[in-house]
């Protein structure tokens, strides 16, 4: 009995070692999926497309992976996007308004051609879905980079 125990908690020590960081990822239902390009991202992000694109169903489904501090460029979409905080803690702002931190549970709607960027909290990563209608005229418009300045300006 006691050799039984003693490798039950060696199994659970090595089942813990083994668990997602804490980049929000430790609950995640989702793979990571590709790396997302740094043309339209700061830091690692990773993408995996749950639901492509096509002739019958035109509104693709992705699960984004920001690791601690990284996040989109500005950007806006012709048709909207709509976002759900799936865990850790992320970061939303619409162009000219304030900051908006998300939680896991969160949605967030994202008018049509307004330039917003999301991401990671600087010290915990953010796992979100995301939501994005395709329209004739594409389903994103990418603008220029977040700096620093830019994401550091949370009002606490």
């Amino acid at each position: 009995m006691a050799a039984f125990m003693v490798l039950a908690l060696v199994g659970i020590e090595a089942a813990a070692q083994h668990r997602p960081s804490a980049s929000g990822a430790a609950d995640a239902i989702f793979p990571k999926g590709q790396r997302a390009p740094d043309a339209t991202f700061t830091g690692t992000v990773w993408v995996q497309q749950l639901i492509q694109p096509d002739s019958a169903f035109n509104i693709p489904v992705g699960y984004v992976t920001f690791e601690p501090g990284a996040r989109s460029f500005w950007h806006s979409h012709p048709g909207g996007q709509a976002l759900l905080a799936m865990g850790g803690i992320g970061y939303y702002q619409e162009k000219g308004k304030p900051i908006q931190v998300l939680r896991k549970g969160d949605a967030v709607k994202c008018p049509p051609n307004i330039p917003h960027w999301h991401g990671a909290s600087p010290t915990v990563g953010f796992t979100q879905v995301a939501i994005t209608p395709n329209t004739p005229t594409g389903r994103v418009t990418w603008l220029r980079k977040v700096t620093d300045e830019e994401y550091n300006r949370l009002k606490r």
